[in-house]
């Protein structure tokens, strides 16, 4: 089958990216095919589940008009900068333009080394791969911007970790694969050339209007600052953490990029932290907006040649528009917690409010997801106050907030319904608990046995619907299943 790529990454120049033929796998067998994703890319489902196209999705063959290819990049990696990166184990196949005129990336991820494989095997174990798919799938169904999962493979080998491991391959849709470090590791070789192609390429892919602007580049970085306000506003509602906020590892698309030690909180802490490896708390829940802002310095640095013929000047705009970065994170996510709290109007106390109610979370070890969910049921019935009630250890820092709460709701026009609907759609009742994950993970590792991750994609779809006859897997962990750890793929 031809499918219908258009690759205009791989029109780049060469130093772009590496050409390559991935290695193959022994015994590919589909694990789960998104076959939603594959409508929406207008890609025949049914194709992709043949013999053939298991092929593809393994890294086996590849179709005409595919270009593999590994993408250079560079980045800071815990603050501490590499100037070569790039695609370890990862495959760009090409790009499709999806049905509704969308250019999508089409990746493999463990799909074999890489020129920039550095020593590494390339190869993803089964635990990351159906990690990313079940977290990447329901941020999306939760309506933040992230990529996709198209498909889940196991490979029939080994993955050599700690422990011998099944392996796997990701494939994985994004809007681009462009990150900080894309234009990182051009500008750390004064390659100002390929700066200027890499930001003209990301304004025609991602934000054709910074064309029009004065000045496209100084246009481009606000757009990218714009969608990472955003983004990290939406993480933070649902109580998502990246846990590994590397410069490599943000999309200037705006999409969430490489879930690795990825998690969601259970109690409320802002200063949680589950990747084993930060150990410093580096990118810890409430950390994530300042390293957002941190990150998009870093890019900032690497436009500065396109910003203004006068490097002074450049850096002054630059320093501008970062400082910047802090209102529209701040209105974004302000507009996060009304929703969440059912407030649709604005009043100046709105914001005391709401951070007393997530302080007393904190003290009372609320369960961030059923306590605002508790919450969207309380606004409409008082009588529900004993739900919320019951997810702190002491009920009185409930109960001593809720009046004025309600005498703010009080002052909100319109009708309950409507507050109803739009707390609703801010406040999961699903969301992928880390413990469901590590459960997931484990029946598949040992026994081949994928149902619980099947059964997680199908309730994640619809996040927001309460879904009774799946209520266990909106329960919280007990003490002894609570994941305190994750960990990376590589």
């Amino acid at each position: 089958m031809t499918l219908p790529f258009d690759n205009s990454y791989a029109r780049l120049p060469e130093r772009f990216f590496a050409p390559f033929q991935p290695s193959t796998v022994s015994a590919p067998l589909l694990i789960q095919l998104n076959e939603p994703l594959a409508e929406e890319l207008g890609l025949d489902a049914e194709w992709l589940k043949s013999p053939e196209g298991l092929q593809m999705l393994a890294g086996n063959s590849f179709p005409e008009g595919a270009q593999p290819i590994a993408m250079a990049y560079a980045g800071h990696q815990f603050g501490q900068f590499s100037p070569q990166l790039g695609d370890g184990r990862a495959t760009l196949l090409g790009e499709v333009v999806d049905i509704k005129g969308r250019r999508r990336d089409i990746q493999l991820k463990g799909s074999g080394p890489t020129p920039f494989s550095r020593r590494g095997d390339g190869r993803a174990a089964i635990g990351p791969v159906l990690r990313e798919y079940i977290v990447s799938e329901a941020m999306s169904a939760m309506g933040i911007p992230t990529t996709r999962a198209l498909a889940a493979v196991s490979t029939g080998d080994p993955v050599y970790r700690e422990t011998v491991l099944p392996g796997a391959v990701l494939t994985r849709v994004g809007a681009s694969h462009i990150r900080v470090g894309t234009f990182q590791f051009f500008a750390a070789r004064s390659d100002e050339e390929a700066v200027k192609l890499l930001a003209d390429h990301a304004i025609a892919r991602h934000y054709p209007n910074a064309a029009k602007a004065e000045i496209p580049y100084r246009a481009l970085l606000e757009a990218v600052i714009a969608a990472q306000a955003s983004l990290v506003a939406r993480w933070m509602g649902v109580g998502f953490i990246h846990g590994v906020m590397n410069t490599d590892n943000m999309a200037v698309s705006g999409e969430t990029i490489d879930y690795g030690p990825c998690a969601f909180l259970d109690t409320y802490d802002p200063a949680k932290v589950f990747s084993s490896i930060d150990q410093g708390g580096r990118y810890a829940y409430a950390n994530q907006p300042g390293i957002a802002q941190w990150n998009l310095a870093r890019l900032a640095e690497a436009l500065l040649p396109l910003l203004h013929e006068d490097r002074d000047e450049g850096v002054k705009i630059a320093q501008a528009l970062i400082a910047g970065f802090r209102a529209p994170f701040e209105q974004a996510y302000m507009a996060v917690l009304r929703a969440k709290f059912g407030l649709l109007t604005e009043e100046e106390a709105d914001g005391d409010l709401m951070q007393g109610f997530l302080d007393r979370m904190a003290e009372g070890g609320a369960d961030f997801t059923r306590t605002f969910r508790a919450l969207n049921a309380a606004a409409g019935d008082p009588e529900r106050d004993r739900d919320v009630r019951a997810e702190f250890i002491d009920p009185m820092l409930y109960e001593t907030w809720a009046p004025d709460w309600r005498a703010r709701l009080a002052c909100e026009p319109g009708q309950d319904d409507a507050r109803s609907e739009v707390m609703r759609l801010a406040n999961p009742a699903f969301i992928p608990r880390n413990h469901r994950i590590e459960e997931a993970i484990k029946a598949a590792v040992e026994n081949a046995d994928f149902t619980l991750f099947h059964r997680l994609n199908t309730v994640l779809a619809r996040p927001f619907d309460d879904q009774p006859e799946q209520a266990d897997l909106a329960v919280a962990p007990e003490p002894d299943q609570r994941v305190m750890r994750t960990f990376c793929g590589t």
